[in-house]
């Protein structure tokens, strides 16, 4: 039992660590990190500052298209040969070596750089992100084998949790002690950067990528240490196998309509929600003129709200399921994204606002708690809901083919995004594809069974 219980605080610590890239590099550091350098450059290149902002922010979307879509191609294929092999943790240590270098190389993406610059920027973010993404993979899929069914709700809750108060730790940090605003070169404290990080070269904003990668090795010690792979008999590489395997897999959708009903809604709400959190930072940045430093405040809001929501949503799947957990996730999800497409600093769907108070502010504020929450509860849900789809032994595979049903499509939302705010010209409307896909999303998920495929 307590060996057991060691076992799953191993688990959590995986989110602990990882939970950073999310937190300070795609939402609330470096993405809007980008979009500032990004729009100097197309500024100096001639463009006006609206169209340098959509520019910004549709190469931004391209960058995380093109990784999502190498996560896309290969997540079920290593997933089957992971479960094929009965090995999971080597993959875990490959992808791991990714996430170290593609965050720390990001130390290198300095301001005033050409193309080149911001091409290395989604190189290497694209680098960590795919480390991050197959390491979850096979994270995830060791789910299955740590516990009972019943309790797979709550572990998957507090492990989230567990991950959005590391998140939450790493971006205080930051914030306090490295960040520092564009205007005054100060922290959140009013103090220049530590370590003698010169402002004026953002050093202290781009040292996020090496503590990310810092954070990461030194809280996957206790992952590596006691997380072990359940005993099986080593098998050797088939590849035909594998691939037989994915296949049937594959083939047999057609008859497990709860998991393809599942498959089909999680690909389309899980990337809407992809699309909040990875252009929230730049939203802010451009509709509302919000500096590193207050989007560092935003997301603290939204961290806080996660990690309690997350717990709590994990005790309320263990209770009621995770299919009514994701439906009203995905509810309040939309009711944000109304918001924030009708939301200027002059008005809220004709409602006129004073643009010099902060009430434009207070509003987004609160929209980034909900964001919070609800997205919390939403992955941690949804990871629990494609467990009771499979088996211990074959969850390598379904988790790749989750993985899969996420990113297929990722470059749907970043493009619908950059599309919509070249034609609008308004970086606010062009969140609007967003209520779409969380609505066809919700839709599907009423044809999903709540115990999946579980025995009743």
């Amino acid at each position: 039992m307590v060996g057991d219980r060691k076992r799953i605080w191993g688990w959590y610590f995986f989110d602990w660590a990882s939970q950073p890239y999310s937190t300070l590099l795609l939402t609330f550091i470096f993405g809007p990190y980008f979009a500032e350098i990004a729009r100097g450059y197309y500024m100096g290149a001639g463009l006006d500052e609206e169209a340098a902002k959509a520019a910004a922010q549709a190469y931004w979307g391209w960058g995380l298209g093109a990784a999502s879509l190498a996560v896309a191609v290969l997540a079920p294929v290593l997933g089957a040969i992971a479960d094929s092999t009965g090995r999971r943790m080597v993959w875990v240590r490959t992808f791991s070596l990714f996430y170290v270098i593609g965050s720390a190389g990001l130390w290198w993406v300095a301001p005033g750089g050409g193309e080149g610059m911001l091409l290395l920027a989604v190189g290497l973010f694209g680098l960590g992100f795919i480390g991050m993404e197959f390491a979850t993979i096979f994270t995830n899929a060791l789910m299955p084998s740590l516990t009972q069914a019943d309790d797979l709700g709550a572990i998957s809750g507090t492990g989230f949790a567990f991950g959005y108060l590391g998140g939450l730790l790493a971006l205080v940090v930051m914030l306090m002690f490295f960040a520092e605003s564009a205007d005054s070169g100060l922290t959140l404290l009013g103090m220049e950067p530590l370590l003698g990080l010169d402002p004026e070269a953002r050093e202290g904003t781009r040292f996020v990528g090496p503590f990310t990668a810092i954070w990461f090795v030194v809280f996957m010690v206790p992952f590596f240490l006691w997380v072990r792979e359940p005993r099986m008999a080593a098998r050797p590489l088939h590849l035909g196998r594998a691939f037989a395997s994915l296949r049937d897999l594959l083939r047999s959708l057609r008859f497990r309509h709860s998991l393809a009903a599942y498959l089909g809604s999680s690909l389309l709400y899980r990337d809407a929600l992809n699309g909040l959190y990875g252009f929230g930072g730049v939203y802010a940045s451009g509709v509302l003129g919000w500096s590193i430093i207050q989007i560092g405040i935003f997301g603290l809001v939204g961290a806080v709200t996660a990690m309690v929501a997350s717990f709590i949503g994990g005790r309320a799947d263990r209770a009621y399921g995770p299919k009514p957990v994701i439906a009203v996730s995905i509810l309040v999800l939309v009711l944000v994204c109304l918001v924030i497409v009708g939301m200027t600093r002059e008005s809220l769907w004709g409602l006129a606002l004073d643009p010099a108070s902060s009430l434009p502010d207070q509003i987004f504020f609160a929209c980034g708690a909900l964001i919070g929450a609800a997205g919390g509860s939403l992955q941690a849900a949804s990871r629990t809901m494609m467990a009771r789809h499979t088996t211990p032994d074959r969850a390598t595979e379904a988790f790749g083919l989750f993985a899969l049903s996420g990113k297929v499509t990722s470059f749907l939302a970043p493009m619908l995004i950059a599309l919509v705010t070249t034609a609008s010209g308004s970086q606010r409307i062009g969140i609007a594809p967003l209520i779409v896909l969380f609505l066809i999303g919700l839709f599907l998920l009423s044809f999903v069974r709540p115990k999946g495929e579980m025995a009743a």
